[in-house]
């Protein structure tokens, strides 16, 4: 008697194929039933949130080819309920929303198109940027010949101004944290415009003075038909910004820049109110250069006032004219605005590897940690304090990179108590690097920590950050800076989930 007939065959047996396929899946965290074909996915690292899909974003280009937003013509700018995309090759700007339950009323209900009236001179749509200012919520466009744009959500222009000749290169809006008396901290916040060679900061306390004055002014309907007859007119009613302007192109020109934060005066030098900015820049003739910007208050008090009140009174005077004289002609209008003076930009040190030319700069929340991509397919991790690259990453060609807080091993935490709520010191500051020739998103830990997370992501996504977190307070928990991608042939917005094991 063989021992076949002795011992029970067993069926449940798996091919060795099949085996080794199971063994494998295992790995990854992956248990698959083979008879039953019962699968328990991997355990996914994104959350869908929303989906922008929709018959407008035909218009730019959607679903023309597969990948139709990797398009550099194509700008995104992501808020906390609304996207806002815009195209250089046409005057359109579409503000979708992605929320499916309305719960900000800052989300449209149906896509809005924007048309901005830009004549030959104006140039196109170069860079976007969302300014949030609390209940205040407005769109800056910057344009190839050097304007500045701001819309409302409804697609009313709000403000237009002449910043510099040449190309806006990168809108910035920041929110920036500085330690105040009785452990209480104060929030600033600032727009920065990037042209080649040029850099400008806008206060956020300038911008948003403006846009309440738009505001109150719409809520009165003191205007009608506004709209048209704003963008059809040069000179805003508003007055100009004051703004502080720096020549950056001493190491040639740039193509990213940044405002890393308030930096301390140089040594032997008076201490006065004067106050100083650190600056980074990134381009094709130097890799990484570094400055110190001067503030210029070197004007006296007389014109300090004047550079306050004359736009109010201005736009005063202007209003009341339009109300009595709106049945006459407008009047002829004036000739292309001139630039106004450089302020003082003193300049630190600059990286020089040729052929290597710097591409793109993103910053970290506190300002002290730059991320840089170079045309070599490296990523360097700047210091921006003691301007020291502290890292360096090969072979990461394309790559876009944005910094976002995570929870590294916590779940202890959060099982010990039910209700436990995350602080700031829970969170942990990584990098996240997406690489669309590999089609992957990667998560490292910072400074120099491992690894974390490799998410794969479909052909044609896009990592987006909002311009600014939800504000919290004493009273609501910590909420984290988060990275959200953009899958451009579904239409579909996910988050990347913020605790890691």
């Amino acid at each position: 008697m063989s021992r076949s007939d002795v011992e029970p065959r067993n069926d449940r047996r798996i091919p060795p194929r099949e085996a080794r396929a199971t063994l494998l899946r295992r790995k990854h965290g992956v248990f698959l039933y083979l008879r039953g074909e019962r699968r328990m996915a991997r355990r996914s690292h994104l959350t869908e949130i929303g989906c922008i899909a929709c018959d407008e974003l035909a218009e730019l280009g959607a679903g023309d080819r597969e990948g139709w937003l990797d398009d550099p013509s194509l700008l995104a700018a992501l808020h906390s309920h609304s996207l806002a995309v815009a195209s250089a090759a046409r005057p359109l700007v579409l503000v979708l929303g992605w929320d499916p339950d309305r719960r900000s009323p800052s989300s449209p209900r149906h896509p809005v198109k924007i048309h901005p009236s830009l004549s030959p001179s104006d140039g196109r749509i170069t860079a976007l940027e969302w300014l949030p200012f609390g209940d205040l919520l407005a769109l800056a466009l910057g344009t190839s010949s050097g304007f500045l744009l701001f819309y409302s959500v409804g697609g009313d222009l709000i403000h237009k101004q002449f910043v510099h000749p040449g190309r806006v290169l990168r809108l910035r809006f920041r929110e920036t944290e500085s330690k105040g008396g009785f452990a209480q901290d104060s929030v600033s916040e600032e727009l920065c415009v990037v042209l080649p060679g040029v850099v400008a900061r806008f206060d956020g306390t300038d911008i948003q003075s403006l846009l309440r004055r738009w505001l109150q002014e719409a809520g009165s309907r003191m205007w009608e038909n506004s709209r048209h007859k704003l963008e059809s007119e040069d000179e805003i009613s508003y007055g100009n910004i004051p703004f502080q302007l720096w020549n950056v192109g001493k190491f040639g020109n740039c193509s990213d820049a940044a405002i890393t934060g308030v930096k301390p005066p140089p040594l032997l030098e008076l201490q006065s109110s004067q106050r100083y900015y650190g600056a980074v820049t990134v381009g094709d003739n130097s890799v990484i250069s570094a400055y110190r910007l001067s503030e210029d208050r070197s004007r006296s008090l007389v014109g300090t006032i004047l550079s306050k009140v004359v736009p109010v009174t201005f736009s005063t005077i202007a209003s009341f004219s339009k109300l009595i004289w709106r049945s006459e002609q407008s009047a002829t209008r004036k000739s292309h605005p001139t630039s106004q003076p450089f302020a003082k930009a003193s300049p630190l040190t600059c990286l020089k590897d040729p052929p290597r030319k710097g591409e793109k700069l993103t910053l970290s929340p506190s300002g002290t940690l730059a991320a840089i991509t170079d045309s070599l397919g490296r990523i360097l991790l700047l210091d921006t304090q003691a301007l020291v690259v502290v890292r360096l990453w090969k072979g990461y060609r394309d790559a876009s990179c944005l910094f976002v807080e995570m929870l590294v091993n916590r779940d202890k935490a959060s099982s010990s108590s039910r209700y436990y709520e995350y602080t700031k010191s829970d969170y942990c500051l990584c990098l996240a690097i997406h690489a669309p020739r590999k089609e992957i998103i990667e998560i490292w830990k910072m400074r120099t920590g491992p690894r974390l997370l490799t998410i794969q992501c479909p052909k044609g996504s896009k990592i987006l950050q909002p311009s600014t977190r939800f504000v919290s307070s004493s009273q609501t928990p910590y909420i984290p800076l988060e990275v959200f991608i953009l899958n451009g042939d579904s239409g579909q917005l996910s988050v990347l989930n913020r605790c890691v094991v």
